[in-house]
């Protein structure tokens, strides 16, 4: 029987909700670098989730990501 172990990390985003939204090049640049480290360590994206509080002042992104056992 395969196996999976899972883990989902949180990485804050200073992306807002509004008419004007748009991830900065710093954004994606962390971005880039956070999921390609996972992946480097075994771990497959399996999703995410935007999170944003109810004043848009903060944001994160909720990822999960799973690897054979």
């Amino acid at each position: 029987m395969l196996m999976y172990e899972f883990k989902t990390e949180l990485l804050e985003s200073s992306l807002k909700l509004g008419f004007n939204d748009s991830a900065s090049p710093k954004d994606l640049e962390k971005l880039d670098e956070f999921l390609n480290q996972q992946q480097e360590e075994g771990w497959e994206l399996v999703t995410y989730s935007y999170m944003t509080n109810a004043f848009g002042a903060k944001s994160a992104f909720a990822i999960t990501f799973k690897r054979k056992k």
